[in-house]
């Protein structure tokens, strides 16, 4: 299917800073970028992350007031629908190398309460299975309340409180798969479907020697999601990473199937 995507961001940029951008589309197996582009306007210059492999798609900004941004992208997506029933979980040594970072807890992704209720009260089927029943266990249990979670609230936070947005809903998955030896990673995504419309943050667990998208907040098919950029958690996956002060002028993000001729973001 093909995915249009829209992205503005006005921001001021009250002195001069250093901004890491993830807002390009990655170059992947089940995602072909037909066609992108990335314009600034104002006060900035891009530069390229050194010695980055070409799914890294990143960049550096120096920034200074007023700066406008606006991405487009047109993007093939021929992945098919997640099914994760059965599939296994390897053995750790057998672990890829690149794999192995994310058994670990991270910033966000940790909490003795959270890892203990996976191991006891989530254990009772493996692999795939599990990964559902914990991923329906958080749909269930947690209420999505915007607001209610901010850029220091932990997986654990989400845990005692049961509720947030996509990025806690991701945080608390990861950090139970962690607990039960599943490698979990969190994924930024434009999501068709998606309501509100903003970036959205997912799930990648290992299973069966590959990455498979799970979205606990079951707010958008994974099957039309656009990968942006992968890491250990949220820290890792900002859309933009300022190093300095800045205050938000405006921002839409719009993600178009457009084999469906409908619109969603």
């Amino acid at each position: 299917m093909r995915i249009q995507i829209d992205a503005r961001l006005d921001y001021n940029f009250l002195q001069p800073a250093d901004v890491l951008l993830a807002l390009k589309a990655r170059p992947l197996a089940d995602q072909t970028i037909v066609s992108d582009s990335l314009d600034i306007q104002g006060d900035a210059d891009l530069g390229f992350l050194v010695d980055a492999d070409e799914a890294d798609t990143r960049c550096w900004m120096a920034a200074a007031g007023p700066v406008s941004i606006h991405y487009t992208a047109t993007v093939d997506v021929s992945r098919g629908p997640v099914q994760l029933a059965g599939k296994y979980v390897p053995p750790r040594a057998q672990l890829p190398a690149d794999v192995i970072t994310y058994l670990m807890p991270s910033h966000y992704c940790c909490g003795a309460d959270v890892e203990a209720f996976a191991r006891n009260e989530l254990s009772d089927v493996q692999g795939g299975d599990q990964v559902l029943k914990m991923a329906d266990w958080i749909l269930n249990n947690f209420e999505y309340v915007p607001g209610a979670s901010n850029a220091d609230t932990t997986a654990a936070d989400t845990f005692a409180s049961r509720q947030g947005v996509c990025r806690d809903y991701a945080h608390v998955l990861i950090s139970f798969c962690r607990a039960v030896g599943i490698p979990a990673r969190m994924v930024s995504a434009y999501a068709p479907g998606l309501n509100p419309p903003d970036f959205h943050a997912i799930v990648d667990v290992w299973l069966d020697g590959q990455w498979h998208l799970v979205d606990p907040t079951g707010m958008a098919p994974t099957e039309k999601l656009v990968r942006i950029i992968c890491g250990r958690d949220a820290a890792d996956i900002s859309f933009m990473t300022i190093f300095g002060e800045a205050e938000l002028l405006f921002q839409s993000v719009s993600a178009v199937d457009a084999t469906e001729n409908t619109f969603a973001a």
